[in-house]
């Protein structure tokens, strides 16, 4: 079962996050659209981290790991589709899981979190 999750809030977040998971170098123009897009959502920055490795990493932790993953960017109805499945199926176990593959490849994202989170924090204190 789908836990409360407002999928339609959720969406723009999902697909945005899913860059961090291209076989690509991200640059400035891609963090400030990601940045841009958790401005525009409901959400704080920790909670999109939340969503990032409960939502988001579990649906695509695979692309990190392939020698030639993809780069073009995902197909967005099967990403949504995915993730919505995967929320569907999730369990305690499930969680546990995801929490302790997190710890072990979450280090692959940490610069890049590190560029969102100053990116996010300056167009914020522009924004005021």
């Amino acid at each position: 079962m789908i836990p409360s999750v407002n999928i339609k809030e959720r969406t723009p977040i999902w697909i945005a996050l899913s860059d961090f998971y291209l076989d690509t170098e991200l640059q400035d123009s891609d963090f400030r659209y990601i940045a841009k897009t958790i401005l525009e959502s409901p959400y704080t920055f920790d909670e999109i981290k939340s969503i990032n490795k409960y939502e988001v990493f579990p649906v695509l932790q695979s692309n990190l790991m392939q020698p030639a993953g993809e780069w073009a960017g995902f197909n967005e109805k099967i990403l949504i589709k995915a993730i919505t499945d995967h929320l569907a199926a999730r369990n305690r176990i499930n969680t546990m899981m995801i929490s302790i593959s997190y710890a072990r490849y979450g280090w692959m994202q940490e610069d890049y979190w590190e560029r969102l989170e100053k990116m996010y924090t300056q167009m914020k204190k522009d924004q005021k």
